[in-house]
């Protein structure tokens, strides 16, 4: 059953939890809209489809962002513990540490399985999902868009070029078309303005062109036979679009449970299968390190006496981000073979939990122990000489004023 010291301390590390996580979110999914409404652009897509690309990926930046948000919501609770002396009554009252990262470790269980559920099974289906918008954007499955003012190919035989294009596409002006045929017969077109039709045939559409000129030629033609027309429909055979490839063809598409079978399926090949063990591993080892940043962060939040330091915080973050680029480099060594996975990425987990069980330990257990003493110290003596320095340019400055 949960005290009232539970509650209070479940409602301190809420609130920058919770807020690290969006904002983490948000950050991430920012940086990638521009440069997917950049490729939208750029392959002719409706806007629409950025939304669902990013939508996509809201599992895989969940996953990076949970760590952190849990790092920093325990880190900056027990922080304002620690400044504001709360921790000093606790410790007093005969609260241990222990008994105070009881609630921590509610958070960090729980968010551990959920980080679980979203690397294990649903960021891969999003991922094949996003994969999908992006190959079907390529081969125009998703109605790209006409490019204004460049020449358009539709198929093998049809060359299209538009001048403006207004209402979304519904009213066309300015149209230039040439068709081919085997036969080497070919029809060029010029029109006013024209508009695009649906049929009966999902491969087929109409060109309605209005107010133009039609050249006709062929090899057995003296000269092109020209015709002006009020209204003209062209049909137009749509290039056919090969279909998306089946789930799998990445590993990071693969489930936990598809992981691990691909992992012993001795007709794969064994370049796949170290893909997909290494990958197994990764996850792993980034769910099971969720179980030790409550202690990191207890000992990175508590500054020296009469320290109201930060530095624990920016620590934080650079082990943290540190320790996924070294997992990222492992999983790398473990794909191509040189390293077994669980070496590559298992040693490092276990000397990243030796060091942060002796920074708690130093925190908790040795008396007046600070695990970043010595480093709180060289920050502080080179922010003194900052502002010596500051001091001493700011004077020289106004004396040859």
């Amino acid at each position: 059953m949960l005290t009232s010291t539970d509650r209070y301390l479940a409602r301190l590390i809420a609130l920058p939890l919770f807020g690290t996580l969006v904002i983490a979110a948000m950050l991430l999914v920012l940086d990638k809209m521009l440069r997917l409404f950049d490729f939208v652009a750029s392959e002719g897509g409706p806007v629409s489809v950025v939304w669902r690309m990013l939508a996509n990926l809201i599992p895989e930046y969940l996953s990076l962002g949970i760590p952190i948000g849990l790092m920093l919501g325990i880190l900056l609770a027990f922080r304002k513990l620690a400044t504001s002396s709360e921790l000093d009554v606790f410790r007093a009252v005969g609260m241990s540490y222990g008994r105070l990262l009881r609630v921590p470790y509610m958070y960090a269980i729980a968010l551990a399985l959920v980080n679980l559920a979203i690397v294990g099974f649903v960021q891969p289906y999003a991922r094949y999902a996003y994969e999908g918008l992006r190959f079907e954007l390529r081969s125009g499955a998703l109605g790209a868009s006409i490019k204004v003012g460049e020449f358009t190919r539709l198929g093998s035989k049809i060359t299209l070029r538009i001048e403006q294009s207004r209402k979304q596409g519904r009213e066309l002006s300015g149209i230039f078309v040439r068709a081919e045929n085997r036969d080497q017969q070919s029809v060029s077109a010029t029109a006013k303005s024209g508009q695009f039709l649906a049929t009966d045939d999902p491969d087929t559409i109409i060109l309605r062109l209005t107010n133009g000129v039609l050249i006709h030629d062929a090899p057995n033609f003296r000269t092109p036979r020209v015709l002006s027309f009020s209204s003209h429909d062209l049909p137009i055979d749509l290039p056919k679009i090969e279909a998306f490839r089946g789930r799998g063809g990445a590993d990071r598409e693969l489930t936990i449970p598809e992981l691990v079978r691909v992992g012993r399926d001795s007709t794969a090949s064994q370049e796949l299968r170290n893909e997909s063990r290494a990958n197994f591993h990764f996850r792993m080892v980034e769910v099971a390190m969720m179980l030790l940043l409550p202690l990191l962060a207890v000992a990175l939040a508590v500054p020296p006496k009469r320290s109201t330091s930060a530095l624990g915080v920016f620590i934080s973050i650079v082990m943290v981000v540190t320790y996924h680029k070294i997992n990222e480099y492992g999983e790398g060594l473990g794909a191509l073979g040189i390293v077994h996975p669980i070496i590559a990425l298992w040693v490092p987990f276990l000397l990243f939990a030796a060091l942060i069980m002796w920074m708690y330990h130093t925190l908790a257990m040795v008396p007046g122990g600070q695990p970043i003493g010595a480093l709180e110290r060289a920050f502080s003596g080179l922010g003194k000489l900052a502002k010596t320095w500051f001091r001493f340019g700011q004077r020289k400055l106004e004396a040859r004023t």
